[in-house]
């Protein structure tokens, strides 16, 4: 089953501990990233933000606690998270979807 995409109102750019950016517009974005990309499996934050982000696919939890949640987990693990800026239009997704305004 395909879980729905959740864009956030603004998105995020990361930057990783390689060095490069990174852009995540949506809860699922995140929670992939948190389940298969993660440098650092552990941590409180990590936890919360996978919980939060499984809860926000599953309207349970609003989008923007998971928002907050992956940005702690980013911190977390010493990954630098800001808002992109409001001149984004497009996803870094393969689906070229758009985050809502």
């Amino acid at each position: 089953m395909r879980l729905p995409e959740i864009l956030w109102t603004v998105p995020l750019s990361v930057r990783l501990q390689s060095g490069t950016n990174r852009i995540f517009a949506s809860v699922y974005d995140a929670l992939d990233f948190l389940e298969h990309e993660w440098p650092i499996r552990h941590g409180q934050d990590y936890e919360r933000a996978i919980m939060t982000c499984r809860g926000a696919l599953n309207q349970s939890v609003p989008p923007a606690v998971a928002r907050e949640a992956f940005i702690g987990a980013c911190l977390e693990a010493g990954m630098a998270a800001s808002a992109v800026a409001s001149h984004y239009h497009a996803r870094s997704g393969p689906h070229g979807n758009k985050p809502l305004a």
